[in-house]
């Protein structure tokens, strides 16, 4: 009795534990996502695990500030004295409070703009960088380009929504999350951009020292799971509840972005899509270095050339291929049951003359049918055609050896 009762606690931690991984294995569902829009993204390839209505464009809100951040980062001096504006002064809710002609240092307004999401330090971020905040759009709008944004019209440097001739205020939360992969990893002030948005609290005055101000970082998600890095909340009448976040576990970084997700009273919804879809990454995605993928060298063989000059008459000759650098990524985090695959497009045959250089093609690193890496194949040497010079030194050393 003893044993059968054993046996069947065995079989049914078995079958949970089975259980328990198939559903593990399983993407969410739509439904089960508050999230009108959603992007699960491997940071180090650029690469999207899951997506819901990923490439629509929507409003985003205050999670346009970390593209304020890090062009105040990338254009700005920390130290510099940034005057405030009549402008910036007049903005909205949620805001530092700062008077016109008041006088802040750059690295103080950053912490305000990240902290608490000050829409009046945005404001006077952007004129100090690019003297009004229609031209810091211009550099909105450029560097989301540069980055590879697909779908993004940037207007406001806080998130507020905006229309223009141009269309309405927005991105796509593919957009979002490829800006947050480039704030965290690619951007020279990366490590700035980190310090600051997972600072807890930041005390400053202003630059004479009359007012104090306290701000105090409300990205819950940084105390949520272990290994988050950095985030950004956000939200509008239009927008909704939107977030992108970034988290690094065990060698692997994933962001999630988020637009859409819920109108209040239910402000905790992106924190719960935000989880649910950066444990579906941990769970169900190792990653694979590239450079352990096995190359046929068969492939590699080298390549007739035809009318080509060898040795001697009729031998036939052929040319080495010399393989380039690599141009793409060279990690990527992959499911159970994907496979990287190796396309070879070269030549078969070639015609003199040759020159050292010459393309021959390209070896592609595939994932399903996503290019990761790319490889140009080039000719290792010079081949000359065969001519009527050629011949007549062929003959005269065919005789010379007899």
């Amino acid at each position: 009795m003893y044993r059968r009762v054993l046996a069947f606690l065995l079989i049914l931690t078995i079958t949970l534990w089975t259980d328990l991984a198939a559903a593990a294995a399983e993407p969410p569902k739509e439904n089960e996502l508050y999230a009108k829009s959603a992007v699960l993204m491997d940071a180090a390839s650029g690469r999207i695990l899951y997506e819901k209505n990923g490439r629509t464009a929507m409003a985003n809100a205050s999670t346009t500030k970390i593209l304020t951040c890090i062009l105040a980062l990338e254009n700005g001096v920390m130290d510099a004295q940034v005057e405030v504006s009549s402008n910036a002064a007049s903005q909205p809710k949620v805001r530092l409070g700062m008077q016109a002609g008041q006088k802040f240092y750059l690295k103080d307004l950053l912490y305000g703009l990240m902290l608490e999401s000050y829409n009046d330090c945005a404001v006077a971020i952007a004129e100090h960088i690019a003297g009004t905040t229609e031209g810091f759009a211009g550099l909105m709008n450029g560097k989301a380009e540069e980055i590879g944004c697909s779908d993004s019209h940037f207007i406001t440097p806080n998130g507020l929504d905006a229309s223009d001739a141009e269309g309405f205020h927005h991105t796509t939360a593919a957009d979002l999350a490829l800006i947050m992969r480039y704030c965290i990893r690619f951007s020279e002030k990366s490590q700035e951009f980190l310090e600051i948005t997972r600072t807890g609290q930041h005390t400053f005055s202003d630059v004479e020292g009359k007012s104090t101000y306290g701000c105090y970082n409300h990205n819950a998600f940084l105390q949520m799971m272990d290994g988050a890095l950095s985030g950004k909340t956000g939200f509008t009448g239009t927008a909704g509840y939107c977030y992108v976040g970034a988290l690094e576990r065990d060698g692997r970084t994933y962001i999630v972005a988020l637009l859409a997700c819920g109108w209040p009273n239910n402000k905790s919804y992106k924190w719960s899509d935000t989880k649910r879809l950066m444990s579906y990454g941990i769970d169900n995605f190792i990653k694979m270095s590239l450079d352990e993928v096995a190359v046929d060298e068969a492939e590699l063989a080298p390549v007739v050339v035809e009318d080509g000059q060898g040795e001697t008459i009729g031998a036939g000759t052929d040319v080495a291929l010399e393989v380039g650098e690599a141009e793409g990524i060279a990690e990527v985090l992959v499911a159970p049951g994907e496979e990287v695959t190796v396309r070879y497009e070269l030549a078969k045959k070639l015609c003199a003359p040759v020159k050292k250089g010459d393309y021959i093609g390209k070896i592609t690193y595939l994932l399903g049918d996503e290019t990761l890496r790319e490889y140009r194949v080039t000719a290792a040497d010079s081949v000359e055609k065969i001519d009527f010079i050629w011949c007549f030194s062929m003959v005269l050393k065919r005789m010379w050896l007899k």
